[in-house]
């Protein structure tokens, strides 16, 4: 079945057109019929099974067809969707704006480590669908101008990534402020119990798609296990990585501290990586996706936070530097291969300690997995450095180079407070008694000083000073604060008080 076949607004036909789309997946055939109708939907199905124009096409052919009662005006936000990382928002609004192309239709980003004034401009002025992660939704949300008073169209899509990343109480908390009446289109690669009881509170008699299917990497992806030790993993990689067929890679480690660990050994050995994890700011993974995807990096070293949604077409493999422990995880990280029925490779290294991990996937997926060994590597060799240093020698080397920074610090201002002394006592030193103008043009002596010479005067704070008028009004030291007879109440050395201005 062709996309023109949905009945689709032709000017968004004309965008899928341009994209080069010719026949729709099992998940959007199944779900763009119902979700036209206005129906809610519950879509199970896999990570890179096409859910984004499942859910995004109809949301456009509505917004198309049923204009807001109010007329012209400022635009309203009638659509929302909820993603779980700054990433897949970033792929959503993307493929949004190729699709609308043909259209009116506008849309904004609203994520976490950028500027919000951009994000508050857009609230402001007004777009049609607001793509969102919850975090960053709900900062704005405190704010007045942030309006989703209109809101047609609620889309989750990765709803149980968001439950795994702590995004439920978030979500729940955005709904309050969203209007009742609406249509909700709710996508899942998985179905725990949480999700499904989100899932019951938000929709109404839905459309349930592929809702039994058990949950399996696409058929197109070969997998396999290289047994392998923990210590010679990374020499590992680089092994496998002689391989040209290895055209671009996603290896996916366990923590961060593993990434950057496994990037900068790759960079030594001359493998052109990037990496992407939760302590790389916003412009770091975004120049790194982007450099993956242009070909200028043969590896992007990532954590889990590249495994949902991110739609990176032609990833040659992917590898698992580390056994995942809970198989929706190996699940979605081998799912970046082998997207919208292509074909793909997806390798796991596991060490003795991880075969039990290894156990729990093959369980789920309902089969073993083959092992394979490399005969070009050698399994013995014993590895010149440690990938991973200790948490512990870590913590140490952060404390001991933060109590360096605190002593240099210290040096540096007894250093500046000891130049500075000296430099007050040589100006001390050499300043001279500045002379009254008219006198010292007379070639007199000061008043003052001259009357203190002859022994006539008094010091310079004792009383009254010959050649100065008492002040006025009784007090002496206008320096000092506190009124007087003629002086108002709240007054002091430097004018008005900061209780009266």
């Amino acid at each position: 079945m062709p996309f023109a076949a949905f009945g689709l607004h032709p000017d968004i036909v004309a965008g899928v057109r341009d994209l080069a789309f010719t026949r729709p997946t099992p998940i959007q055939a199944d779900a763009i019929p119902p979700a036209l109708k206005g129906h809610d939907i519950l879509g199970c199905a896999a990570t890179g099974s096409g859910k984004t124009a499942a859910f995004m096409l109809p949301t456009m052919h509505h917004l198309m067809t049923h204009r807001p009662a109010g007329g012209a005006g400022r635009r309203r936000v009638r659509a929302l969707v909820l993603t779980p990382t700054r990433e897949l928002a970033a792929q959503i609004h993307q493929n949004l704006v190729e699709m609308a192309t043909h259209t009116p239709l506008s849309g904004a980003i609203i994520i976490g480590g950028v500027a919000m004034g951009p994000q508050e401009h857009a609230f402001r002025t007004g777009v049609d669908i607001l793509i969102a992660t919850p975090g960053r939704l709900l900062d704005h949300l405190r704010n007045s101008y942030a309006d989703l008073s209109a809101i047609e169209v609620l889309i989750l899509d990765e709803a149980d990534r968001m439950l795994d990343m702590g995004f439920l109480p978030d979500i729940r908390r955005i709904l309050k402020v969203l209007p009742v009446k609406r249509q909700t289109l709710f996508f899942s690669a998985t179905m725990p119990a949480e999700i499904r009881s989100l899932a019951n509170d938000l929709l109404k008699n839905p459309v349930v798609i592929q809702m039994e299917r058990k949950a399996a990497p696409a058929a197109g992806i070969t997998q396999a296990i290289y047994p392998v030790g923990q210590h010679l993993k990374q020499h590992l990689l680089v092994e496998l990585l002689k391989d040209q067929q290895l055209e671009s890679v996603i290896c996916f480690t366990r923590t961060k501290h593993r990434a950057n660990r496994v990037a900068d050994f790759l960079e030594r050995q001359g493998v052109a990586s990037a990496r992407i994890h939760g302590n790389r700011s916003q412009a770091q993974r975004t120049a790194a996706l982007a450099g993956f995807k242009a070909g200028k990096f043969r590896v992007l070293v990532a954590t889990d936070i590249a495994a949902r949604g991110i739609d990176i077409s032609d990833v040659s493999h992917v590898i698992n530097f580390d056994c995942p422990h809970i198989a929706e995880d190996y699940i979605h990280r081998v799912g970046r291969t082998g997207r919208a029925d292509a074909i793909g490779d997806a390798f796991t290294f596991v060490s003795p300690d991880e075969e039990s991990n290894l156990r729990i996937i093959e369980r789920a997926i309902g089969h073993r997995l083959p092992r394979v060994t490399l005969p070009t590597f050698n399994y013995n060799q014993q590895a010149a450095e440690k990938l991973e240093i200790p948490l512990a020698q870590r913590i140490a080397a952060i404390r001991q180079r933060k109590a360096q920074e605190r002593e240099n610090q210290g040096r540096r201002q007894m250093s500046d407070r000891g130049r500075g002394g000296h430099a007050g006592r040589q100006g001390h030193k050499e300043q001279a008694w500045p002379e009254p103008r008219h006198a010292a043009q007379a070639g007199q002596r000061p008043r003052e000083n001259q009357g203190a010479a002859e022994g006539g005067g008094r010091s310079v704070g004792g009383g009254a000073r010959q050649g100065r008028p008492k002040p006025q009004g009784g007090f002496k030291h206008q320096g000092r604060s506190g009124g007087g007879p003629n002086r108002p109440s709240g007054y002091g050395r430097f004018g008005e008080s900061r209780g009266n201005r």
